[in-house]
This record gives C-alpha cells, sequence and structure tokens, in this order.
C-alpha cells in the first residue's frame, strides 16, 4: 500500500472544492479512498492477530500455563484468533475482506519490524518485560493504523454526503448513472 497515496488522500487539499468537482470524480475519489481503506483494515486485522498470540502468551504465563512449542501455538491459533465480538466504534460492513494484493498490497514493513512471524514462533524465549513491550508496541501502531482509517471513513462519508446532496437537490440523476 503506497504510504504517500494515503498522505496524499488524508491531506485537506483532497476535499478542496468539492462542490465544483464533476461526479466522475467524486465517484472516483470515493473509490479510491474506498480501496485504501481496505488496505488498512486488512493491515489492522494483521496487526490484531499478531498482538492477539503475544497476548496469548502473556495470558499463559499469568495462568502458569505450561510453554507450548510451535506446534502447539498452530494448534491453538483458532482459538487466539478467534473472534471475541464486536469492538467499540463505528460498526461498517467491509465491502471487501482483503485488498486486491496486486493493486494495493498492505505494507508490513513496519508490523514485521515490531513482530514478525520469527518472533511469533519463540514467544516462550522472551522475557515478560519483552512481551509486554511488544503488546505496547503493537497496540500503538494498531492505535495508528486505526486513526488512518478513520480519517479515510471519513473522507468516503463527506465525498458520499456531497454526492448525495447533488442527488437531492437535482443537480444530478440516478437516470444519468443508467444511460
Amino acid at each position: 500500500m503506497d504510504t504517500a497515496r494515503i498522505e496524499r488522500v488524508l491531506d485537506a487539499a483532497y476535499l478542496a472544492d468539492l462542490e465544483s468537482r464533476p461526479m466522475d470524480e467524486l465517484r472516483s475519489m470515493r473509490a479510491e479512498c474506498q480501496e485504501l481503506e481496505v488496505g488498512l483494515s486488512y493491515l489492522r486485522r494483521l496487526v490484531q492477530g499478531r498482538l492477539d498470540i503475544v497476548n496469548a502468551e502473556v495470558g499463559r504465563r499469568r495462568s502458569g500455563g505450561e510453554a507450548v512449542d510451535t506446534a502447539a501455538l498452530v494448534q491453538q491459533l483458532p482459538e487466539i484468533l478467534a473472534d471475541r465480538g464486536r469492538s467499540p466504534g463505528v460498526g461498517r460492513l467491509p465491502q471487501l475482506l482483503a485488498p486486491d494484493l496486486a493493486d494495493t498490497e498492505p505494507d508490513t514493513a513496519e508490523l514485521d519490524a515490531i513482530v514478525d512471524a520469527g518472533v511469533l514462533t519463540r514467544l516462550g524465549d522472551r522475557s515478560d518485560d519483552e512481551l509486554e513491550a511488544l503488546c505496547e508496541r503493537l497496540g500503538d501502531y494498531e492505535r495508528s493504523v486505526s486513526e488512518r482509517r478513520r480519517a479515510l471513513h471519513e473522507r468516503i462519508d463527506t465525498v458520499q454526503a456531497e454526492m448525495t446532496r447533488r442527488y437531492r437537490t437535482g443537480e444530478a440523476s440516478v437516470e444519468s448513472l443508467l444511460r
């Protein structure tokens, strides 16, 4: 995913003069924002998955459970990664669950720098302090991704509101879409 593209879309100038832009441009803007949001949503789920795995190790230690090897960790992944219900926030149904990887493959370099798959398979070798630091760094990164995602939702809503306004006022017609 192109970070510069996200920053361009999140810049205030992206929404400047929205009222004077053609409908086709508004549709393109909305589609671009939605595409970027799908990529960030996917990245956020990757971060949350890794955070869940680290938290499972923290919980295992706190409960006095026995250390697990990689094979046991893999067997526990469905339980660790199971959706535990709806998180707080705006409830939006995703249009896509994953980005089109050919166009918007999420950049996981920052996530991998925090905790990559190799670290996840050796969590038992980490100290409690190292695990707490991993949880904190992952949590901070998840919040950063979520903030950008929320900002994209605001962009989508703003562009959609302008399109809706035009249909309501008659500046645009549904019939034009059918031609």
